[in-house]
């Protein structure tokens, strides 16, 4: 679990959090508006994702700005947005970093 305290645990926090909700976006609310006619489940899934993507950006680059990660760890975590399990796969890095860090 990570550390919420520390920058790079908030960074896994939310990229954990950004995560779930693309899963849930793509697995559930897309799935339930196209095949059961439940448009309202992508609206609020996809604004809860919405808010969860920028969120992450946003401490992605505060870590960055912060010395806390790399520039090639903070480019990374964009891109592992963009894909699903990418934030859960981001995270094995960031956390062998805390790990490190203390």
């Amino acid at each position: 679990m990570p550390n919420w305290k520390t920058m790079i645990g908030r960074v896994r926090l939310v990229g954990m959090l950004e995560g779930i909700s693309f899963i849930l976006l793509m697995g559930i609310a897309m799935p339930l508006k196209y095949l059961a006619d439940f448009p309202a489940a992508v609206k609020w899934t996809g604004w809860i994702h919405g808010v969860l993507f920028i969120s992450y950006g946003t401490v992605v680059f505060i870590a960055l700005l912060n010395g806390k990660i790399s520039w090639s760890k903070a480019a990374l975590a964009f891109l592992a947005a963009l894909v699903p399990f990418g934030p859960f796969l981001m995270d094995r890095k960031l956390a062998a970093d805390e790990k490190a860090i203390g």
